[in-house]
């Protein structure tokens, strides 16, 4: 068991350090090593726990002094755990852990994105380097702390096809006729039948590819009348999505982005709620504040609500198109029987590189985590306790963060306010 000292992104959608909510400054003052100094109005964005080699954490060692955790890993491959080696290796580019445990404090929507799969990653880093810097793949997961808004996966096609008859601006950049209503009136068949995917795919890749395409002279002023139209008010769609589009329009004026709001789910967590985003998948991060898990890679392909390279056409032939509503969105969490006292619960998406646990306990209750055979990195959440790993224990409080070698059963004791924590880790099947 390793204290570790996570890095501090600053971006400018994250929340500034002001705030009465900002948690990624209020876990790094939990580090007495970081040495960091709160600024009230500079927006704190991403705490990062890991070996990725932008931001790679330190660990402190049993002299005290400090090193890179990636260079400490590397060093002591055993820390990690021979399968692991074996499986995913220790001299990544993207660090010798698999995995990038973050936690993101959103104030300011994120960049509409998707992430290659593998085989399109490895095409893409070989084609233009200089945008995609390695060749992984990058499923991410995010677990709500607090309440958590944003989007993921397009939306059921029957709403995207009233939207696209209802708008008469969205009809516009669109480019919209009686083709395109066909394809979606035949892809709201298809769907409502529940088959018939190539038609319900290929009806979405059409207007939303589009979309992507438009030429900016037309959607920036369709987009900024929509804005002024829906702040008016109006019932021509609901107001959920009124209030997003006057709101992202504000963070992102004139962007295409804007009017991902019509093709994309708008999915709600509550504290514990999780959802993945797997490969080719399009979503973004709209506010609130989250735990993230990803496979440890840079690789992103924007769509919109960034002034960050966008690479269309790319992304037009990538996405899968796959239609859903928005609650399928969410992953569920079933109680981890890895804990004696069931007190945990596993968010384990259906990717290698990674799955979370989340231990919530009483005041003065315990757990015990079997042995995990990989390596593992924990954050305390919420209360306070005390850890022990093979005799050795650790103060536990708001903010600390643990790394656990593979193969170590691992003790956790509730203090008086009782506990949360979460452990990212991997394991080979």
């Amino acid at each position: 068991m390793w204290t570790l000292i996570p890095g501090v992104q600053s971006y400018e959608w994250g929340v500034p350090g002001g705030a009465p909510n900002s948690l990624v400054a209020d876990y790094a003052e939990s580090t007495p090593e970081l040495q960091f100094q709160r600024e009230a109005s500079k927006p704190y964005a991403e705490l990062w726990m890991g070996t990725h080699p932008n931001v790679p954490s330190r660990v402190i060692q049993p002299d005290g002094s400090q090193a890179s955790l990636n260079d400490f890993l590397r060093e002591n491959r055993s820390l990690l755990g021979l399968d692991i080696v074996d499986r995913f290796g220790a001299d990544n580019t993207c660090g010798a852990l698999p995995f990038l445990f973050k936690v993101l404090s959103i104030n300011k929507a994120l960049s509409i994105q998707a992430h290659p799969d593998k085989a399109l990653a490895e095409q893409l880093h070989k084609q233009k380097p200089n945008m995609y810097k390695d060749d992984n793949h990058k499923p991410e997961m995010a677990i709500a702390i607090q309440a958590f808004e944003g989007f993921c996966g397009f939306r059921p096609v029957q709403e995207m096809r009233d939207f696209v008859t209802r708008v008469p601006e969205l009809r516009s950049v669109l480019g919209a006729d009686g083709t395109m209503d066909k394809r979606l009136q035949e892809a709201v068949a298809a769907q409502s039948r529940g088959g018939e995917e190539a038609t319900v795919r290929g009806a979405i890749k059409l207007v939303f590819g589009a979309l992507m395409r438009a030429d900016p002279q037309i959607y920036e002023p369709a987009v900024s009348a929509l804005a002024e139209r829906y702040e008016r008010g109006t019932d021509e769609v609901p107001e959920e999505v009124r209030a997003l589009i006057v709101r992202l329009n504000q963070q992102y004026p004139k962007d295409v982005g804007v009017l991902c709001t019509f093709f994309l789910n708008v999915v709600h967590l509550e504290r514990g709620q999780a959802m993945f985003l797997g490969a080719d998948e399009p979503h973004a991060y709209l506010s609130g504040h989250i735990l993230e898990c990803m496979a440890a890679s840079d690789n992103v392909v924007r769509a919109g609500l960034t002034p960050k390279a966008r690479d269309v056409d790319v992304l037009v032939d990538m996405l899968t198109y796959e239609s859903k509503d928005a609650a399928a969105q969410r992953l569920e969490a079933p109680v981890w029987d890895g804990d004696a006292q069931k007190g945990t619960v596993i968010y384990n998406p259906p990717i290698p590189e990674f799955a979370v646990l989340l231990t919530t306990l009483d005041p003065g209750a315990r757990s015990e985590h079997r042995a995990l055979h990989g390596p593992s990195i924990i954050i305390v959440t919420e209360g306070s306790g005390t850890f022990a790993v093979d005799g050795k224990t650790a103060e536990a409080y708001i903010g600390r963060v643990l790394f656990i070698e593979a193969d170590q059963t691992l003790q956790v004791m509730a203090g008086r306010s009782g506990l949360i924590m979460a452990r990212a880790f991997v394991e080979v099947a």
